[in-house]
């Protein structure tokens, strides 16, 4: 029989992706062990050659927050909707250097690792989603020393925070939504900067501006009572109703209204999906124009 004008059969057929919706999920699964190993190294490479190492997870949210205790609450004397001023600004501070940390490190991921990109295959979404990781970790450190402050302030004689155990058990969900949130702009803003550098400028910048439109130095009572009318528009910022359900789980800060955390939810999944899409496009080209 002749087979000469047969065409060979091929077992494997090895083509690009190109579509907008060709995102390697089931990689993420395969490639576990190796976002355990990236996220050893960030932590390493994030305290090498520094004299203090790690301390300085508990050194900066201390400083920090002694610095707006002392400009905000003393100096400018803005209201701390009862509650110690310290525990107050720590807890909107940790909760937000979370949520920016994520953002700014997955920001760079393109930029950054370029050179390793080039040379072996894994999904990309490795990167950023270990970054969130080893931020989780950082936040957990700065975590405990919050507990410690709340414990000491709750059961004093004349208990000054009084925390709401049916929130608490919502932390977990909490942190979620932060790290996705901040793994959603992190991935669209290094998706851009692949091709406009000048957005990896103006990153550090825009998350100090967006800081002060969040209620990290201040409560959103103090929006609430000054400018009822753009209260609405204020909450769409989805990182406020995360901080208020944060302190008012642990410091039970009075006035909380769940009714924003959908919308924030919502806000969330839409950054996420869009950043997933625009990462996976980005990911198949970004080293003809990185």
């Amino acid at each position: 029989m002749d087979n000469t004008n047969k065409r060979p059969g091929w077992d494997t057929v090895i083509r690009p992706r190109t579509g907008w919706f060709d995102i390697d999920l089931k990689g993420l699964v395969r490639y576990r062990d190796l976002i355990l190993l990236m996220v050893k190294r960030n932590f390493t490479v994030l305290y090498k050659q520094t004299i203090l190492g790690p301390a300085w997870v508990v050194i900066q949210p201390l400083l920090t927050t002694l610095v707006f205790t002392v400009v905000f609450g003393n100096i400018a004397g803005l209201p701390t909707d009862g509650v110690p001023k310290f525990l107050f600004y720590m807890g909107g501070n940790i909760v937000w250097s979370y949520f920016a940390s994520c953002l700014t490190t997955t920001s760079s991921t393109f930029i950054t690792n370029r050179t390793l990109f080039g040379k072996v295959y894994f999904p990309r979404l490795c990167m950023p989603i270990s970054t969130v990781i080893t931020q989780l970790i950082n936040f957990f450190v700065q975590f405990a020393l919050f507990i410690v402050f709340v414990i000491y302030y709750a059961t004093r004689p004349d208990p000054q925070v009084v925390p709401n155990w049916r929130l608490i058990l919502t932390t977990p969900l909490l942190l979620v939504q932060l790290g996705i949130l901040g793994l959603g702009f992190g991935i669209i803003i290094s998706a851009l900067t692949t091709k406009y550098r000048d957005l990896q400028m103006l990153v550090s910048f825009g998350v100090h501006l967006w800081m002060y439109a969040t209620p990290v130095t201040y409560s959103t009572s103090l929006i609430a009572d000054k400018y009822p009318k753009l209260l609405g528009l204020y909450m769409l910022n989805p990182v406020t109703p995360l901080i208020e359900q944060f302190r008012a789980a642990y410091l039970g800060v009075p006035g909380y209204s769940s009714n924003y955390m959908l919308l924030s939810v919502g806000v969330t999944l839409a950054v996420l999906a869009l950043g997933v899409i625009l990462f996976s496009k980005t990911e198949k080209t970004f080293m003809d124009t990185v």
